[in-house]
């Protein structure tokens, strides 16, 4: 359904640099989540799912209550009203994402969490009742194509954690519009708040699942997966959170999501330099497509 003219008047695109400034912001975000997959599939060794979720969520949540302390009613209020919907969404896609990651290979769930880049100018164009350019499709199937030969193909054997990781996917590409609307409708709620919100959101929505399938087991002591949630807390939360948050109160969901979707071929890069995994030839060639198409998009300006 479209949103009103009001909302597609809040719509209209930002200066040059704000653009700018929100890719450069989205681009290292996908190079931090880009790492983001394996470091949790470490951490899920020492505790379960919704543990692992509520410790991290909450963690962000107490870590971002200072900047909280002298937000106004006003403030709150904004912040509220846009950070509980985009927070149980936030919690349904890392619920998908995190049990995909746990029952399927990585290279089958980087692979279909790209498909958000596809999804997300569909997701615009119905939700927001904008029509990306064209352009803009013919970059997200460049870009899928790149994910594809990264990660080998299209998986040829699914199981219950490839169809989390598409869920997920869905999910994304529906969050990144709904966050571009509330984050305009409510710009009096700061970044920061807004963060903390979402992430109190997801922590509490896990730990009162958890509670409900039986409770937890007693908190890890390895220094492991300490490094790993605080890594996660800091870089694939609190940053990437606010980042994203930021760049889609600026820039259109489709181009947020294509800059996002390099998010596999930084994590290929990853696994080649910090855990010596090899890359063949379609490889390489799957993560330059994925980047070129970014590239392109950077070239258009708004991307629209």
């Amino acid at each position: 359904m479209s949103v009103s003219s009001p909302a597609l008047a809040a719509l209209s695109p930002s200066s040059p640099w704000l653009l700018r400034a929100a890719d450069a912001a989205l681009l290292l975000v996908a190079i931090v989540w880009g790492t983001s997959y394996g470091v949790a599939k470490g951490a899920l060794a020492f505790y379960p799912v919704l543990g692992f979720l509520a410790v991290r969520f909450l963690l962000t949540a107490v870590l971002l209550a200072p900047a909280c302390v002298g937000a106004s009613r006003a403030q709150w209020r904004a912040a509220l009203r846009a950070g509980l919907p985009l927070g149980g969404l936030l919690t349904a896609i890392f619920l998908c994402e995190t049990y995909g990651v746990a029952l399927t290979q990585a290279s089958h769930a980087a692979f279909l969490i790209s498909l958000c880049v596809v999804f997300t100018p569909f997701a615009e164009w119905g939700l927001l009742g904008r029509r990306p350019a064209r352009a803009v499709f013919a970059f997200a199937a460049v870009s899928l194509a790149g994910a594809a030969l990264l990660a080998g193909g299209w998986p040829q054997h699914w199981n219950a954690g490839d169809g989390l990781i598409l869920a997920a996917a869905v999910l994304r590409a529906l969050t990144a519009c709904a966050t571009s609307q509330l984050t305009r409708r409510h710009a009096q709620a700061p970044m920061l708040l807004l963060t903390a919100v979402q992430s109190a959101v997801v922590g509490i929505g896990c730990l009162l699942l958890a509670v409900g399938a039986g409770g937890l087991p007693p908190l890890p002591q390895a220094p492991a997966f300490w490094g790993a949630t605080l890594y996660l807390v800091l870089g694939c939360t609190v940053f990437a959170f606010f980042a994203q948050n930021w760049a889609l109160r600026h820039g259109s969901p489709s181009r947020v999501g294509l800059l996002m979707g390099t998010e596999p071929a930084w994590g290929a890069l990853f696994a080649v330099v910090w855990m010596g995994e090899r890359l063949d030839a379609g490889g390489w060639l799957g993560a330059a497509l994925i980047v070129a198409a970014a590239g392109w998009m950077l070239r258009r300006g708004s991307g629209r």
